[in-house]
């Protein structure tokens, strides 16, 4: 009898051990399985990684076949144009282009500038010369966009061209499109 016991007994040890073996490692597989999905969502967790601008390349000089107006309200000063070559939408959510703007008397400044939707920021990188080239901004930093100037060119665009709450609004077609269409954000949001 102390054989049929001793027998039982060792079968019944055996799948338990086998089961704490087998829940320590379903335990263990799990833990990990969790530590490595928090290291993944943190990854890729944008609100806790600070926004970083990527490196600028400056573009070709505007040339007037590729200059777009753009209308910026009843009290500008200027005449503003926008080099559809030039603007770009950048993997940091920047959209970058060249700004032409014409005074009454004729005097012309050439700007290559970025809008940041996600901030409502603008930012002057460098100013064009005559002769082709660009020189650096002395005021290369991000500055609210002012909606209410006399020359609103930057909310005009931000505002009627390439954002939409605060997110950029489209691609770089569709944003060209919008100027020579002239046809703004703001209209096509009344189009329901």
């Amino acid at each position: 009898m102390n054989k049929l016991l001793s027998n039982w007994l060792a079968s019944i040890r055996a799948p338990r051990l086998a089961r704490q073996i087998v829940v320590a490692g379903l335990f263990l597989a799990s833990t990990s399985l969790a530590l490595a999905q928090g290291n993944f969502e943190d990854d890729y967790d944008d609100e806790n990684k600070p926004w970083q601008e990527i490196a600028l390349q400056l573009p070709p000089p505007p040339q007037a076949e590729t200059l777009l107006p753009f209308y910026v309200g009843p009290t500008a000063t200027q005449d503003f144009f926008i080099d559809s070559k030039s603007i770009s939408v950048g993997t940091d959510g920047v959209i970058r282009y060249t700004l032409v703007s014409v005074s009454k008397q004729g005097a012309k400044n050439i700007t290559y500038e970025g809008i940041r939707c996600a901030t409502f920021e603008k930012k002057i990188y460098a100013t064009g010369h005559t002769d082709g080239s660009w020189s650096r901004s002395r005021r290369n930093k991000w500055t609210p966009i002012v909606r209410n100037a006399a020359n609103r060119q930057h909310a005009a665009l931000a505002i009627d061209y390439f954002c939409l709450n605060l997110a950029v609004a489209s691609d770089r077609e569709q944003m060209i499109r919008r100027i020579k269409n002239k046809n703004p954000l703001t209209e096509e949001q009344g189009r329901f």
